[in-house]
């Protein structure tokens, strides 16, 4: 699938507006530009960017509602959900953290977030901080187990956990769940028919 059909489904089926696909069209020149030097995604998957990475973080806005609250994004990498949800969120209250310890990925993220001019934090070590937000996702930050971990010590209120996962998702889960039981679902990926959104409710 490539950019005018990826383009179509973002207009039709999850509602981006033309300004939210112009600021993604200079996210993914300004990341393709950015990496012929630092390797910020598989250079296998440049030419297919905007299914590969575009869409698949795209498909979360279906699950979040944009109208109040916070998102946090673990693991944020070259912005991979947590920039496209920011892009994609009309709500200048909605806010917006992502989280990466890179710091030339953070500068990369910083300076894209200026360009675009939408309203993101760009923050180290998610382990130095406490988190108080309405929605954690993560895209490809360490195991389940582990985000899971992090989002039960770090998240300090009820919040929903959105984690896009590969075919293993459903062993995952149940490793994950082997000790303690939580309320979660499974979505089905739009991008790849092995792949798997999971949506865990975390009550405080």
């Amino acid at each position: 699938m490539q950019e005018r059909e990826v383009i179509n489904l973002l207009k039709n089926q999850f509602n981006f507006n033309s300004e939210s696909i112009s600021g993604i069209k200079i996210f993914v020149k300004e990341l393709i530009n950015a990496n012929k030097k630092h390797n910020f995604i598989s250079k296998s998957t440049e030419n297919v960017i905007w299914h590969r990475h575009v869409l698949d973080s795209a498909q979360l806005v279906k699950f979040i509602d944009f109208s109040k609250g916070s998102l946090s994004d673990l693991g944020s990498g070259a912005g991979f959900p947590g920039l496209i949800l920011a892009i994609f969120s009309k709500n200048r209250d909605f806010h917006v953290k992502l989280y990466e310890k890179s710091p030339v990925k953070r500068a990369f993220l910083n300076n894209l977030s200026e360009k675009l001019s939408i309203n993101v934090e760009i923050l180290g070590n998610v382990y130095e901080d406490f988190i108080y937000t309405d929605y954690i996702v993560s895209r490809a930050f360490k195991k389940l187990e582990a985000i899971i971990q992090v989002s039960r010590e770090i998240a300090k209120k009820s919040h929903k956990l959105i984690i896009l996962k590969g075919q293993n998702a459903q062993k995952d889960l149940k490793k994950a769940f082997n000790k303690e039981k939580y309320d979660y679902k499974l979505e089905n990926s739009i991008t790849d028919e092995d792949s798997k959104i999971i949506i865990v409710d975390f009550k405080k």
